[in-house]
């Protein structure tokens, strides 16, 4: 801009509070995450029933321990070689996707299908996405 200081930003709040996009990196995404899945697992755990203590409780343990393991891949994931990198997070979208399958009262055998078709497609999608990418 014409009117603008030298060294000043181009734009208003470009600057924005110091550390808002790291801070919302680190945890609001997470949250976010956690907060969908746990509600979502507290809602196939329901099955139509009235909401319960019990029902709260478990949409929120599930909930933190979905977001404690995807901040753990986040963070583990980025020092592993490609291979391991997508087979990482393959697990990880398999395993939270086989448990809240296993909710909706499907067989066992038929949830860890499930789980391995979604892994597989999520190995798939992110090999090709850090092999093109390296």
């Amino acid at each position: 801009m014409a009117h603008t200081a030298p060294g000043a930003p181009a734009t208003p709040g470009a600057h924005g509070l110091p550390g808002l996009r790291a801070l919302s990196g680190t945890w609001a995404v997470p949250a976010l995450l956690a907060v969908v899945y746990g509600l979502w697992a507290a809602a196939i755990h329901r099955d139509g029933g009235p909401i319960t203590g019990g029902n709260v409780l478990f949409g929120v343990v599930a909930g933190v321990v979905f977001g404690a393991l995807y901040v753990a891949v986040r963070r583990v994931a980025p020092a592993l070689p490609r291979e391991l990198r997508a087979a990482a997070w393959a697990a990880f979208a398999g395993v939270t996707f086989g448990f809240l399958y296993s909710l909706t009262d499907a067989t066992v055998l038929r949830s860890v299908g499930m789980a391995v078709a979604v892994a597989a497609g999520v190995f798939a999608m992110t090999f090709y996405r850090y092999y093109t990418r390296e």
